[in-house]
């Protein structure tokens, strides 16, 4: 993912891998010159470390990171909220974290977050979706944004056959990415100012249309009608150079039409079990 990111990001970039096993972190270091004689540049810096303890490595600054990736990983740890708070207090104001992770639909019950083969099969470590978009709140991302989810298919038998046993035959688990922005502007809830924006259509590969989330497809030069949060994680981050903005914070028209609070998961039963990975919708903002 390093390396994925450090040609993103190109040579005035800078990518910072952590990573808590010293045997990762010598594969990663081995290949390292390799990489910078094929980029032409080397712009990359690993460090041994806990995600729930990034405040222990020296050379990580408040305010000085743009993005943030993960890709399962938070499940694991045992310290959700350590983690979002490192990560809000070391993004800069507009950076945001993006990152991938299984969630439950119900609470995990305790005998199944103590069970090690469930935890190693990153099911046990998974939060309830409504306590992570809470915890994320709390922690000063004040509207997560759910880009895509998948249901995920327990292929283990006996690990499928243990949960049954135990009672919990009904829970489900989700892949599902987010993405969280660092802006203190954002409002607790969807609210209608009568806004609207347009896709110039020069983000790289996407030029007929963008996603912000699973309910924001953008399509080139079309108004779409935003609610003030979508307006801001816009204009107050590196997608503002990418669109026209319609509209100001005169008039409040109440809440944005669909905004609501029931399970985000497009790919849940009780939504119709479609996946939303591979693209975003269209429509209301929540």
């Amino acid at each position: 993912d390093v390396y994925i990111a450090s040609q993103l990001v190109g040579a005035k970039g800078k990518v910072i891998g952590v990573d808590m096993t010293e045997e990762q972190l010598k594969t990663a270091k081995d290949t390292q010159e390799y990489h910078a004689e094929k980029f032409g540049y080397d712009n990359v810096e690993f460090h041994l470390g806990l995600i729930e303890k990034l405040d222990d490595i020296p050379s990580l600054k408040d305010g000085s990171v743009n993005i943030i990736i993960s890709n399962c990983v938070i499940n694991l740890c045992p310290d959700k909220e350590s983690v979002l708070k490192s990560c809000h207090r070391l993004l800069k104001p507009g950076g945001e974290l993006y990152f991938s992770d299984v969630y439950a639909s119900r609470r995990v019950p305790e005998e199944l977050r103590k069970d090690e083969v469930l935890w190693g099969e990153c099911l046990s470590g998974a939060l309830y979706w409504n306590d992570f978009q809470n915890l994320a709140k709390q922690c000063g991302f004040k509207d997560p944004r759910l880009v895509e989810d998948a249901p995920i298919t327990v292929e283990n038998k006996a690990v499928q056959t243990k949960i049954d046993e135990m009672g919990h035959s009904n829970l489900e688990f989700y892949s599902a990415t987010y993405r969280l922005f660092q802006l203190d502007c954002l409002e607790p809830h969807c609210e209608d100012y009568g806004q609207a924006v347009i896709y110039k259509g020069t983000i790289p590969r996407f030029e007929s249309g963008w996603a912000l989330d699973d309910h924001h497809y953008m399509e080139k030069g079309k108004i779409f009608p935003v609610c003030g949060n979508t307006f801001n994680m816009l204009k107050e981050t590196r997608f503002e150079k990418h669109f026209d903005f319609v509209g100001d914070w005169s008039t409040h028209y109440g809440i944005f039409e669909g905004c609501g609070t029931s399970m985000p998961y497009k790919s849940s039963a009780a939504n119709g079990g479609v996946s939303t990975k591979g693209g975003g919708g269209g429509g209301a903002c929540c």
